[in-house]
């Protein structure tokens, strides 16, 4: 077995890997019930899901000039993907979709009183 068949298999895995992710954030926009949950669905699973098809192409491309177009488009995925699930938050919350009680953001750290 020579390095070319091992990459085409792991191309396809990642391929077949990336192709159910991807579903799996499709099912859960239909499945979910509220805009933060939805927003998860959208954005955790389908940027891996993206990265893993870009990786299962740029294993079965191997071309340099196709590598380098992959890599662009890795680095806006993960640039616009996290940017745009925060405005789509915050706009959720400003126009009423989102409830301030859903919001939870951890515990609070309280002052040391032996200082």
């Amino acid at each position: 077995m020579s390095w070319r068949d091992i990459a085409d298999v792991a191309g396809l895995v990642a391929l077949l890997l990336g192709a159910l992710l991807c579903l799996a954030a499709a099912l859960g926009l239909l499945r979910f019930p509220d805009l933060l949950t939805r927003m998860h669905a959208a954005t955790k699973p389908q940027v891996l899901g993206v990265l893993l098809v870009v990786l299962g192409i740029g294993l079965r491309g191997r071309s340099s000039l196709d590598i380098g177009m992959l890599a662009l488009v890795v680095v806006f995925q993960l640039l616009t993907i996290p940017a745009g699930a925060h405005l789509v938050s915050r706009a959720g919350l400003r126009t009423g979709q989102v409830a301030p009680a859903d919001i939870h953001v951890g515990p609070r750290s309280r002052p040391n009183p032996s200082r």
